[in-house]
């Protein structure tokens, strides 16, 4: 549900970082806005709760290009990973154009890996998406662990709706970029009138 500034000629457009608690979610945004330039980008707001935070920063890439001469500025959050958060990650998906889904590749963690890929689904049903049709991304992060989970499970487990998924090492940039391109990349096609 992309919003039109008309007077700055803007597409404004919200992609959500959604995945268990400590996935690195927050890494992944933090790594995009030290990234991003100072002339790109807004302000990083950071919303704390006991246990987790939810971060928010928009940008103008300028690499993406127009939709019918228009800019594209995104806006990206986080989203809280913990299951008793439902309320406000309702909150936050409301008029969301693109989701990254941040997977923990360690394998105690496979079972929260579910439980929250469950929860999104659930989550958009309940404002009307339909997860086959919305731009999505999958990253499978923490592929440093020494316990990882081999992508093929991960593939197999999450993602049977076969979206686009990128390995990643968030804490080192590795994978971030890419990840986020492709979804941004989804969501301009899908402006466009495209098929994600």
């Amino acid at each position: 549900m992309s919003f039109i500034n008309y007077a700055s000629k803007e597409i404004n457009c919200k992609i959500i970082y959604y995945g268990p608690g400590l996935s690195g979610k927050t890494t992944n945004v933090q790594y995009i806005y030290d990234q991003t330039t100072e002339e790109q980008k807004g302000k990083l707001v950071s919303l704390s709760t006991e246990n987790e935070r939810t971060l928010f920063f928009d940008f103008l890439p300028l690499s993406v290009g127009e939709v019918r001469g228009y800019q594209t500025r995104f806006h990206l959050y986080t989203i809280p990973g913990q299951t008793f958060y439902d309320v406000s990650r309702d909150f936050i998906i409301k008029g969301v154009d693109g989701i990254v889904f941040v997977a923990d590749s360690q394998a105690e963690r496979m079972e929260a890996n579910i439980e929250s890929f469950d929860s999104l689904k659930q989550s958009l049903e309940r404002q009307g998406y339909d997860i086959y049709r919305i731009p999505l991304a999958f990253q499978w992060n923490k592929r440093d662990s020494g316990t990882t989970i081999p992508v093929y499970e991960l593939e197999n487990t999450l993602n049977v709706i076969k979206k686009p998924s990128f390995e990643a090492i968030a804490n080192q940039g590795k994978g971030v970029m890419e990840t986020l391109t492709s979804v941004c990349m989804s969501v301009i096609n899908d402006l466009k009138g495209g098929q994600t």
